[in-house]
């Protein structure tokens, strides 16, 4: 049986701020994130079973990622988590709900890093991440390959 590759897309609002940074990037802003998930796997051969032709089932995947990416980043503010950045939480925690820490600098790069583990840890057997696209706008895009995380 064939290999084939699966992409789901996937769309969520958040606003971020890159602590330290040396351009306009360091405020408060926000983006329309566009992300595409690329799994890979060979299509369910057993002609008894209900996920027959299938590498995974589209519903599950958006549940996986849902789960994982969307409901956690979508409207959140996305903030590193470093001691500088403690008085600055606190302030908007007053009068903010969703604000997420991150251990890491909150950039398209180090988001993806970040999703891959996530979305990776719940594929089903069989499956694999093969790629993440991740648009933070609609010009500017990072790329995640599995081939290149090994």
């Amino acid at each position: 049986m064939a290999v084939i590759r699966l992409t789901k897309e996937f769309s969520f609002e958040a606003a971020h701020a890159l602590d330290g940074y040396d351009g306009p990037c360091r405020e408060i802003h926000g983006h329309s994130y566009r992300l595409f998930v690329t799994v890979k796997g060979t299509p369910q051969a057993d002609d008894a079973d209900p996920k027959c032709g299938m590498v995974m089932d589209f519903g599950v995947l958006k549940r996986i990622v849902n789960e994982e990416i969307v409901s956690r980043f979508d409207h959140a503010l996305v903030l590193r988590g470093s001691a500088g950045n403690d008085s600055l939480r606190g302030v908007l925690a007053a009068r903010f709900g969703n604000i997420v820490t991150v251990p890491y600098q909150p950039t398209c790069e180090n988001m993806l890093d970040d999703f891959a583990r996530r979305i990776r840890a719940r594929l089903p057997e069989g499956v694999t991440l093969w790629s993440l696209r991740l648009h933070e706008t609609a010009t500017s895009f990072a790329e995640w390959f599995a081939e290149d995380n090994r």
